[in-house]
């Protein structure tokens, strides 16, 4: 499915999970949810291991773009 550039679905790479390694796996693909208030705070909210949605420093995440075949399984997937 083709999404609007601003409503489309935004991922990021873990690349630190100090004191959440059961949440975070290291160098995985999460999904991250819009949260403009958890921004506004200095957050980044993202769905984890728990397959809920929690609030982690953004420095744990680079955000990428992926092409739309992964997005749709890593969607399909959630």
């Amino acid at each position: 499915m083709k999404h609007p550039e601003h409503m489309r679905p935004q991922f990021a790479v873990c690349i630190n999970n100090a004191d959440y390694p059961a949440s975070l796996e290291l160098y995985k693909i999460y999904q991250v949810l819009p949260d403009a208030e958890a921004a506004s705070d200095g957050d980044i909210r993202v769905i984890d291991e728990s397959g809920e949605d929690y609030l982690y420093p953004p420095s744990f995440f680079v955000v990428i773009e992926v092409p739309q075949e992964v997005e749709r399984a890593i969607l399909h997937a959630s």
